[in-house]
């Protein structure tokens, strides 16, 4: 399937859902004196548009808008993760504090739902163009939301250093894409597949290319050295943009990544292997980028006292455990990066949430604020938090422990030994600051002043689903393994 613009329109409802209720809720935020209303209408959008993604599952595959981009499964997972992570960001927003104060509520909801659209463009461009100009969309949105705290020069900071080094990588990124379009002659995935495996380019400005390429896609899932934005923003940002940027934008810059160095830049081997170009080892490059990752996101992490930072260092080293999937260059390191992304999507916007629910009660962000929280009316979010860091460690039962077995076992198949170890002992490293954060809740008591934690009805319900989630996928988690097998099809035409 090869469509036009006007054929494509057909199988792009998602995209389309998420652009009309863009608009409705710009429009209707100049009319509505409730603006927490505004909230619902971009709930409902996102749902609409999850649902919209979830019937082409199983559809039909191909080319739209002229090769702009691509429908198959990788992409309609992609586009189905998002929009959860949608619906989970607006539905926590309603109890957020910080966006109740914001008097422009609908330009909010509308700029996220704007970066969900370029979140989707990302999982599904199959051109260099499409994929700068749907990078970029979501970029300077998320530069907007960063600093949306107009009053409060923490914010204001970070959104300007993320536009700065956003900026860099941004330019460092169009920079390499045009020495691969210098070398093929094409911006269209399929034909640049076509000439690097066909063709005799010259090896050393490849690889240049793709490392000037990796640094766009390593500025948005934050991996060393293009990490050092994360820890300012995820300090300034409003928390439920804090949670989406380490959540959906991470997932989104992943997805970018394996449709460009899988079908791109590496060709099936008919094993359930895959085979880089000679000449161009990109695995070995990541491999240091994982161990580095890992290791420094630990490290840096021990000495937070403010949370936020805290889980910004933690998000590096994730990101450190998710490349190990794609070192190894096969579909069993594809599988275990799609599933460990839905599991840390879980994990990690469930510690956000119970950021947020402290945060509200007591404005404060650091673990100190978490003294004593089961005993001062927050026993269930301090449950919680324990259920969700310790996934995050990688403790049985819990998702996070399935999504790192995953992990480890595609890299130790391929033989990998010393990688996988770098992991474990980043691990067992990474167990040392949870647990930190788990003994402040249940071990130390509360002083006088200390605030009464309540939890919110929105807040409530979502971080049960979220636990629940976390707890189930722990012990039962074929379904979710058996969609991203059907998941891990790319249409190379």
């Amino acid at each position: 399937m090869d469509l036009g613009n006007l054929g494509s329109l057909a199988y792009f409802w998602p995209e389309l859902v998420l652009v009309a209720t863009i608009l409705v809720v710009f429009v209707v935020d100049l009319f509505v004196e409730d603006k927490e209303r505004l909230g619902d209408l971009a709930l409902a959008g996102a749902g609409l548009s999850l649902l919209a993604a979830s019937r082409q599952f199983g559809g039909e595959t191909g080319w739209l808008f002229s090769r702009m981009i691509v429908l198959d499964p990788f992409a309609v997972f992609f586009k189905v993760l998002f929009a959860l992570a949608a619906i989970a960001i607006v539905w926590m927003s309603l109890d957020s504090r910080e966006v109740r104060s914001f008097r422009s509520q609908g330009e909010y909801y509308g700029l996220l739902l704007t970066a969900t659209l370029g979140m989707y463009l990302m999982a599904a461009a199959s051109n260099l163009l499409m994929a700068y100009l749907s990078l970029e969309l979501l970029s300077l949105v998320s530069y907007v939301l960063t600093g949306y705290l107009r009053h409060d020069r923490r914010s204001g900071e970070a959104a300007l250093k993320y536009l700065i080094y956003g900026g860099v990588a941004s330019g460092t990124m169009i920079y390499g894409m045009s020495w691969i379009f210098g070398l093929t002659g094409s911006m269209d995935f399929a034909a640049i597949h076509a000439e690097l495996f066909s063709g005799s380019p010259d090896r050393l400005t490849a690889f240049v290319a793709l490392v000037l390429v990796l640094a766009g896609f390593g500025f948005k899932i934050a991996v060393v050295p293009f990490h050092m934005w994360a820890p300012d923003v995820y300090h300034g940002a409003p928390i439920p943009v804090t949670a989406f940027l380490a959540v959906a934008s991470k997932a989104a810059g992943f997805a970018l990544a394996i449709r460009f160095f899988y079908p791109v830049v590496s060709e099936m081997a008919g094993d359930g292997t895959w085979k880089f170009l000679a000449g161009l080892d990109w695995p070995q490059l990541l491999l240091v980028l994982s161990m580095v990752t890992m290791t420094l996101g630990n490290l840096a992490a021990l000495s937070q006292q403010n949370l936020k930072r805290l889980l910004a260092y933690s998000s590096v080293a994730h990101a450190g455990y998710t490349l190990m999937g794609l070192v190894v260059l096969s579909d069993e390191g594809l599988r275990a990066v799609l599933f460990y992304l839905v599991v840390y999507y879980l994990m990690n916007l469930g510690a956000f949430l119970v950021v947020m629910i402290v945060a509200n009660a007591t404005g404060r962000e650091d673990i100190d604020g978490m003294r004593g929280l089961a005993w001062r009316g927050g026993a269930a979010p301090a449950v919680a938090m324990s259920v969700f860091l310790f996934s995050l460690t990688g403790i049985p039962p819990l998702a996070g422990f399935v999504g790192k077995f995953y992990l480890f076992a595609a890299v130790v198949e391929r033989e990998l030994y010393f990688l996988a170890l770098v992991g474990v002992l980043n691990s067992v490293v990474s167990l040392y600051y949870y647990a930190r954060i788990v003994k402040t809740m249940f071990l130390d008591f509360p002083e006088a002043g200390d605030g009464t934690v309540r939890v919110g009805l929105h807040s409530g319900s979502l971080l049960w689903g979220l636990v629940a989630g976390t707890v189930v996928l722990g012990v039962y988690w074929a379904p979710v393994v058996g969609l991203v097998d059907r998941s891990l099809r790319f249409w190379i035409g």
